[in-house]
């Protein structure tokens, strides 16, 4: 990407937005009914799983109860942040309002870091001390959550590429761990099994629960810090543009993504002749696209004649 540089100044000629001025992002996200109904049905279970946890002494209903009420408020949080998502650009706002989702899910994931640490000082406090539990309530109220988690899960997984919903469905996706080991424990234990059963299954439900919110974070993280998207090789970018014929160099390259799945894209590319522009440009976006996926890009033109024009000064008239 080295090469001789036009001077850089702060009036271009031939600027171009690969993408008109228009353009909003359009939420991929699930509808609004499909997370509102999320929302209803995680936290009335969350209560039932809060009491009966308390009733059978079960950790493993406990934790989940509050994984799920949790859970509530990251499905209402992603439903806010998919209908605020949706607004078109503004004056303040050029890009529109798509990243609130990439915010919304790295708050959720923050949220679940909390309730794995709650469920691992519980587990172990739980180890030392172990609480009698009622094996046959815990199985029958972690059955009917399972249910319930299944329903939510199979609505939220039909949309996997917006990282929103996908933070949302990790969060259902670790109820419906929950539920699965809470039955398990309620099974074990109703049949005269070791109480520590209930703690160990609830810290290895913690365990991949952890697992999948750092996958989100790390998502997110790059996002909000503008960074070079995965998959994408900077370096190669821009090579692949300095090789189009009639481009001398290219610098001042940035590439990020708006949102997850949504790549962007700014260069200044020093051309030989400013009447080539017009191919080299199609032939940029082509490259861009096809090689690179990136679908929104803003490429500044400098050509060698401009670069070579020597600075003239120019003084007010003093005559009188």
């Amino acid at each position: 990407m080295s090469g001789s540089h036009a001077r850089h100044g702060h009036d271009h000629l031939g600027h171009h937005h690969d993408g008109d001025s228009t353009y909003t992002h359009q939420s991929r996200a699930t509808g609004a009914r499909p997370l509102a109904i999320a929302v209803a049905l995680t936290l009335g279970y969350a209560l039932i799983e809060l009491a009966g946890g308390l009733w059978s002494g079960s950790l493993a209903l406990l934790a989940d109860a509050g994984h799920m009420a949790t859970d509530a408020a990251a499905l209402l949080f992603a439903l806010a942040a998919n209908i605020i998502a949706r607004r078109p650009v503004s004056d303040r706002h050029s890009f529109g309002l798509a990243r609130v989702e990439v915010i919304a899910a790295f708050v959720n994931a923050l949220a679940m870091l909390a309730v794995v640490a709650w469920i691992f000082y519980e587990a172990i406090d739980r180890l030392r001390a172990p609480v009698p539990v009622q094996g046959l309530g815990v199985f029958l109220i972690a059955a009917v959550g399972l249910v319930i988690n299944v329903l939510v899960a199979w609505s939220l997984s039909r949309d996997r590429e917006n990282v929103n919903t996908r933070a949302a469905f990790i969060h259902v996706l670790g109820d419906l761990l929950g539920s699965v080991a809470a039955i398990t424990a309620g099974i074990i234990i109703w049949f005269g099994g070791p109480l520590m059963v209930d703690p160990l299954l609830s810290m290895f439900v913690a365990a991949l629960i952890l697992r999948s919110t750092f996958g989100v974070l790390k998502e997110t993280t790059l996002v909000l810090m503008d960074s070079v998207p995965e998959g994408v090789d900077y370096r190669e970018v821009g090579k692949a543009l300095a090789r189009i014929p009639g481009v001398k160099s290219v610098h001042d390259l940035h590439v990020w993504s708006m949102v997850p799945g949504r790549t962007a894209l700014s260069a200044h590319v020093l051309v030989d002749h400013i009447d080539h522009w017009p191919v080299i440009l199609a032939e940029a976006r082509r490259i861009l696209a096809a090689r690179f996926h990136i679908d929104h890009a803003t490429l500044q033109p400098e050509w060698l004649a401009a670069a070579r024009q020597p600075h003239i000064a120019i003084s007010p008239d003093r005559s009188p």
